[in-house]
């Protein structure tokens, strides 16, 4: 287990050549949480017990950070059957100003977010913790409202399209805030899915009117406490990457797929602008053998060795499909380097 050094990240988001190659990856699966660990069940999600096994697995993993849920804040949505797939329109509570008026917004002054401070004790030195929300602002709305009834509000009541956002933004700037405060915090992450593997969500006109100005806040508001901008979202994103690097200024960017754009290409084009993380697709990872992960793994930091700017990691998470041999090639290609 090598001795975990967040300056290494630090360095990346600021698009430098870290002093080793460097991992970054948001979500593992309970089986690799669970590798060589303490626990033999895996604690309720967002405990603090949660918590601190996914740090303490990310140390032994390889990883300079732990990377957490800020607290329990949550926007309330219709409960649903977890199942592989499902509508984008189910969970929906708002319909109508009506619904609007009479839903009970969450505060984020109410919420815990202590454990963020306690996981951090837990973390030997030179680790510190990144903090993501709940979703993002875009996936909070589509949630509220369904995809399909935000797509009818657009043309229908576009007022209370507004209105939506402005709760759900403002909430966001000020549990970001709130994050900022605890002990042991390395960076701010925001994930917010925006696009399709053909497009965004919404038009690019309709996101920089509505959900641009919330995010270009919520990254003012991480700056301001000193932390770094990142960023997960997938889809296919690229007419609205200049908007994620020169107007919301966010640091690093992570989420990608082959079949939208490979990441070499991606960080050929935008390395120069803004961080690159991750990026090696999990359908690759999946299909792909240990040798075939490994040497394109190796392929990606020799890219990057010389002009920075990179962490190595999957394009998104690790689920439980993703064979235990192949992402251990992933990981080991930085953890030799």
């Amino acid at each position: 287990m090598r001795s975990p050094n967040f300056d290494n990240l630090l360095k990346v988001f600021r698009r430098e050549v870290p002093d080793r190659p460097t991992l970054f990856e948001f979500i593992l699966n309970p089986r690799l949480y669970l590798h060589d660990s303490e626990y033999r069940v895996e604690p309720a999600w967002a405990t603090r017990e949660w918590a601190r096994m996914a740090a303490m697995a990310n140390m032994r993993l390889g990883y300079d950070y732990a990377c957490m849920v800020g607290s329990d804040f949550a926007f309330p949505t219709k409960p649903v059957e977890m199942k592989s797939s499902r509508s984008m329109s189910e969970m929906a509570v708002i319909t109508d100003r009506a619904s609007f008026d009479a839903y009970i917004w969450p505060e984020p002054e109410t919420c815990d977010y202590s454990h963020i401070s306690t996981v951090a004790e837990y973390l030997p030195s030179g680790a510190k913790v990144i903090v993501y929300g709940p979703g993002g602002v875009l996936e909070n709305v589509m949630a509220l409202t369904g995809y399909e009834g935000l797509c009818y509000l657009l043309a229908d009541d576009p007022q209370l399209v507004e209105d939506i956002f402005s709760e759900v933004g403002s909430r966001f700037i000020r549990f970001y805030a709130l994050c900022a405060r605890e002990r042991g915090v390395g960076a701010l992450f925001c994930c917010d899915d925006w696009g399709f593997k053909s497009q965004t969500m919404i038009p690019p006109a309709l996101m920089r009117k509505y959900l641009f100005p919330w995010h270009k806040e919520i990254v003012a508001t991480m700056h301001a406490a000193g932390y770094p901008a990142l960023l997960h979202s997938c889809g296919n994103l690229q007419d609205v990457m200049d908007d994620i690097i020169d107007d919301l200024r966010y640091d690093a960017k992570h989420s990608y797929e082959d079949t939208i754009c490979p990441v070499e290409d991606i960080y050929q084009r935008y390395h120069a602008r803004i961080a690159i993380l991750g990026g090696i697709d999990v359908d690759f990872l999946c299909r792909a053998t240990p040798d075939e992960v490994s040497a394109r793994a190796q392929a990606l930091l020799a890219q990057s060795a010389t002009r920075g700017g990179y962490a190595l990691g999957s394009g998104n998470s690790i689920p439980a499909y993703v064979p235990d041999a192949n992402y251990f090639a992933l990981t080991s290609a930085a953890m030799e380097g």
